[in-house]
């Protein structure tokens, strides 16, 4: 199964490579772009996809930018199934958007493998309603799935721009003998990935302009807090969750 899977990802990783690297330098001139003009990049996901906002926050090497949304009863460990639920509630995404100081300056990107549920689909209409640039991670393998959402879309449709993680439908790639269910999912390494990329790309961007990221060093190194101090006073008040 190792082998299998291994070869399954980095086939996917390439293919994700091979046609989505456009939309990903798109996606960093944004992220570049609303550094410069000292904006905030959202990120937000519903249960799973909530890892990606957590993943590219406060880490060593990432854009000091970066603000996740998180919402406690869409992540996983108060309730999994609950989280679930919640996800597909309309009128959800409002309220918690109202509990960020978001401006015109920011951005967001909204990650959904699937697409199709309310919440995520929602904070994609609500930045735009707020005046913010958005980018989609979703997957083409849903396009053809029903929505499940009152605004009757598919995420992909709602944001500036998607890049497609080309998770296949059901977020698994490896099949069992004796097994009813396929396992080995991908939509975290996929994401994640794009998600990474784009904000490494952004940095690059940046430096091309001459412009220095506010990009954190890891604490575990020599100097790292103390250099991290100057960036986290920077954001402090305006990031909710630093």
């Amino acid at each position: 199964m190792l082998d299998e899977y291994y070869f399954r990802v980095i086939s996917l990783l390439k293919n994700i490579r091979d046609t989505q690297s456009e939309k990903i330098t798109l996606a960093a001139k944004l992220a570049a772009d609303t550094v410069k003009r000292d904006g905030l990049i959202y990120i937000f996901g519903c249960c799973h996809s909530h890892l990606l906002a957590e993943d590219a926050f406060y880490r060593a090497g990432g854009l000091a930018s970066v603000s996740p949304i998180l919402y406690e009863p869409l992540m996983m460990h108060e309730s999994a199934t609950r989280s679930s639920v919640l996800e597909k509630e309309d009128g959800l995404a409002e309220k918690i958007l109202a509990g960020y100081p978001v401006t015109e300056k920011d951005m967001m990107i909204c990650v959904s493998t699937s697409g199709v549920n309310a919440v995520p689909v929602e904070m994609a209409i609500e930045a735009r309603k707020n005046g913010l640039r958005s980018v989609a991670v979703t997957s083409s393998e849903y396009f053809q799935q029903k929505v499940k959402n009152a605004a009757g879309k598919h995420l992909y449709e709602v944001c500036d721009l998607w890049i497609d993680n080309f998770v296949p439908h059901g977020d698994t790639c490896l099949k069992v003998k004796n097994s009813e269910t396929e396992t080995g999912s991908l939509s975290t390494i996929l994401s994640s990935f794009i998600l990474n990329s784009l904000l490494a790309e952004a940095v690059f961007i940046l430096d091309e302009e001459g412009v220095k990221a506010p990009v954190y060093r890891s604490g575990n190194v020599e100097g790292g807090q103390e250099y991290n101090k100057s960036v986290i006073a920077r954001f402090k008040k305006r990031i909710k969750h630093l």
